[in-house]
């Protein structure tokens, strides 16, 4: 396929499975961003202040974010980027953890990942 046939966005999923070890030093860093923001409106603040203090998962999110995971890399613009967190019950031993399994049967070209 030539250049001109092929599409020059590429999705890129990345999946995290993080251990929380300490999750006052996870809210207080979200604080500290939120209180850092000054740009960020009154009410803005006040809901994230609510959401990082009373849910971990919102404080990860809200110190993860996509642009910061692509770095900068030569020749790219981020065109879109969407993220989200839970807690989540996680058994590393059992088979529904298996990376890559979403991808089974998709066998595009550069979708093999490295695992860690």
């Amino acid at each position: 396929m030539s250049t001109s046939e092929t599409s020059r966005f590429v999705r890129l999923r990345v999946e995290l499975i993080v251990e929380v070890a300490d999750p006052d030093a996870v809210t207080k860093a979200a604080l500290q961003r939120t209180a850092e923001d000054t740009d960020m409106p009154e009410a803005e603040r006040m809901y994230t202040e609510t959401a990082v203090t009373e849910d971990t998962a919102e404080a990860l999110a809200y110190l993860v974010d996509p642009a910061d995971l692509l770095g900068p890399v030569p020749g790219l613009e981020l065109a879109q980027a969407s993220w989200s967190s839970e807690q989540i019950d996680y058994d590393p031993d059992s088979p529904d953890w298996v990376l890559d399994e979403d991808d089974e049967g998709e066998g595009g070209e550069g979708d093999e990942g490295d695992e860690y």
